[in-house]
């Protein structure tokens, strides 16, 4: 009984020293070297300049080949070790996202041919142990696609959309990604949607599923693999996710002059739906102040509107991590 309490205290001593080798080892291998942080730095001046031009550019053949030349510098730029924690904060106009639990991040982009015309750019970015690159190209389908609505995707078949929020919810011990993207879809209406992501057993993205339910509507609907708004170009929506609420929150949409087959007269009548998780899938509340008041809570802690009726949506910016600095776009 003597000897119990000594051989207790050196293997608590050599399992702390094993422990803090081990997450030595962990920090420095996810450490960026001042040698390779100087290398990102001048590439970001590059690439800075670069997400400029494609953005403003007044030539559509100067902004094609701006997107061309930054989809390439930033490739090469990736390949440099532990580049996944760069945060790249000066390039502006492309949507950096890190997910909640920082297993990955987005890029994505819109490249505008016209006033009629445009495409989203996008790509994934995974967290290696190494700190080797493991990007995923996403290719923008929606041209082609008639009902977006209809099916699961994967990086080859993307509903392209500007992401500016990541939350992560759980069901059955499986993650799953929700994701808020901005489309500037034609000259006449944007969009806004919510696409929902998972990993296979390869861990290979894949979009959408049957996520979105309106069982508990009065008016009954499909299930949905997505979901987004439509509505006029001038007008300013919010969808978006409510940490205090624990639901997904968007403006109810009417048509400005009584023609509801005309999407871009749509514009927001003061009203909100709304989506909760319930079962690994997203609910839908037809009327979410009502909804609240039901469940005996206040409608809202800090108001969502301002003294004007509008919107806020900084009060909307994501928390986890470094997607705090990301804002919905305001269209």
């Amino acid at each position: 009984m003597k000897n119990s309490k000594p051989f207790g205290n050196s293997f608590h001593k050599i399992f702390f020293l094993f422990a803090f080798s081990f997450l030595s080892q962990f920090i420095f291998s996810q450490t960026i070297l001042l040698s390779d942080k100087k290398i990102l730095a001048k590439k970001e001046d590059t690439l800075k300049v670069l997400a400029k031009k494609l953005s403003i550019d007044s030539m559509q053949e100067g902004r094609m080949r701006s997107d061309s030349i930054f989809i390439r510098t930033l490739i090469r730029t990736l390949q440099v070790k532990n580049s996944f924690f760069y945060p790249f904060d000066s390039v502006q106009g492309i949507s950096k996202l890190y997910a909640p639990d920082s297993s990955f991040r987005i890029f994505s982009w819109n490249l505008s041919y016209d006033e009629y015309y445009s495409r989203q750019r996008g790509a994934i970015q995974m967290r290696t142990r190494d700190g080797s690159l493991k990007l995923i190209p996403l290719r923008d389908v929606s041209e082609f696609t008639e009902n977006p609505m209809d099916s699961v995707r994967d990086k080859n078949n993307w509903i392209g959309s500007v992401y500016y929020r990541i939350i992560k919810t759980q069901y059955n011990g499986k993650n799953f990604y929700t994701l808020f993207g901005y489309d500037a879809n034609s000259a006449m209406t944007n969009k806004k949607w919510i696409e929902v992501m998972t990993f296979n057993e390869r861990n290979e993205p894949q979009f959408g599923g049957k996520y979105f339910s309106f069982e508990k509507d009065s008016l009954k609907r499909a299930v949905q693999f997505r979901f987004s708004i439509e509505y006029k170009k001038a007008a300013s929506t919010t969808v978006n996710y409510e940490d205090e609420m624990k639901l997904i929150l968007l403006d109810h949409l009417i048509s400005e002059s009584d023609e509801p087959e005309k999407l871009f007269t749509y514009v927001p009548d003061g009203d909100y739906e709304g989506f909760t998780w319930q079962n690994g899938k997203w609910v839908h509340i037809d009327k979410v102040f009502t909804y609240k008041l039901q469940d005996g809570q206040a409608p809202v802690g800090d108001p969502i509107l301002d003294n004007g009726g509008n919107g806020d949506e900084k009060k909307s910016q994501n928390k986890p991590g470094k997607n705090k600095k990301q804002n919905e776009e305001n269209n």
